[in-house]
């Protein structure tokens, strides 16, 4: 096989990568790949499917306000999907809300392999029980602690405790900060690493607004900080796409960003750069957070044997700044 002397493994090694089978390193793994994207390797479905004797069927639940977050995310699941030969069946849920509960169900039943949620399906409870129920193993991307599931996210604290320093490190001692969907573990911990970091440095004034992680959210978020008696002279917001709305709600006060109100958000989607000031914020990858989940869920279903004992996958965040900051002035 061209791939095998190409990255110098084994044919068994190559099969073992592009069939998401496990006993092989991350650095070899590493290889293969990249040796099967620089050679356009494409493998014949055919033989594959005659040697799994099945078809690698995986649902992907979504329903997510941040319509950059969400491109972010199929264009990982996709990608990974394709390398792995794995078909994708998508249920929808509109407008954030829960897809209906009989989608779920008839996914359950169709008989796919394995299922992935995003955000924030990963921690609704009557998803996950449809799931358990049905006794299909679900990877959770952006979850925190889920019982029974894979899990695949960043630090959501330490990420939001870097970007507060850097904001306090900047001069700023009035911050808002505007907080996710109240029913998800990141929006929660986000705000715990706010709070951290402020607590670190004295004469820090915040004032808090509740957002959903949706731009309209933002836009609402926006003109209660502003608002305020104390007016922040920094906000932070959860996401890019509420960073947005403020951003929008300060050009129509006619504010400058950054001279006169920074602005940061979380998340590094193309909602980052696609306004001006291009927004400094939170680098969570999102496509790769969407790859592994894929990756991680193949292999449970390669196993022998289902395990209900996950350890969290945590990959890396950092800091991407951009125009959006600047130290503060008066206004």
């Amino acid at each position: 096989m061209d791939v095998a002397a190409a990255a110098g493994v084994s044919a068994m090694t190559v099969s073992r990568v592009i069939n998401g089978q496990p006993g092989v390193g991350a650095e070899t793994r590493a290889t293969v790949r990249e040796t099967i994207r620089r050679l356009d390797y494409r493998p014949n479905q055919t033989a594959r499917n005659l040697v799994t004797s099945t078809e690698l069927r995986i649902g992907v639940v979504y329903s997510n306000p941040s319509a950059a977050f969400m491109s972010d995310f199929l264009t990982g699941v996709f990608e990974e999907a394709s390398e792995r030969g794995a078909r994708l069946i998508l249920v929808k849920g509109e407008g954030g809300r829960l897809p209906p509960l009989a989608a779920i169900e008839a996914l359950g039943a169709s008989g796919v392999s394995g299922v992935i949620l995003t955000p924030p399906l990963g921690e609704s409870p009557t998803v996950l029980r449809v799931l358990r129920d049905a006794g299909i193993p679900f990877a959770c991307v952006g979850a925190h602690r889920v019982p029974g599931a894979i899990c695949v996210r960043i630090d959501d604290r330490q990420g939001a405790y870097e970007m507060t320093r850097d904001l306090i490190a900047l001069g700023h001692r009035n911050l808002g900060f505007v907080v996710g969907n109240p029913d998800q573990a990141a929006s929660a911990e986000r705000l715990a690493g706010f709070h951290a970091a402020v607590r670190e440095s004295e004469g820090v004034h915040t004032v808090v607004a509740q957002g959903d992680f949706s731009y309209a959210s933002g836009l609402v978020a926006g003109e209660q900080l502003l608002d305020s008696a104390q007016p922040p002279t920094a906000i932070f917001a959860s996401n890019d796409d509420m960073a947005a709305a403020i951003v929008s709600v300060a050009h129509r006060r006619q504010l400058d960003v950054p001279g006169e109100l920074t602005v940061v958000g979380f998340d590094d989607t193309t909602a980052a750069v696609t306004l001006w000031p291009p927004l400094t914020t939170v680098n969570q990858p999102v496509r790769q957070l969407a790859a592994e989940a894929l990756g991680l869920l193949v292999t449970e279903i390669a196993a022998p044997k289902h395990t209900t004992d996950h350890p969290e996958r945590v990959l890396p965040h950092s800091i991407i700044r951009r125009q959006s900051t600047a130290p503060p002035r008066s206004r």
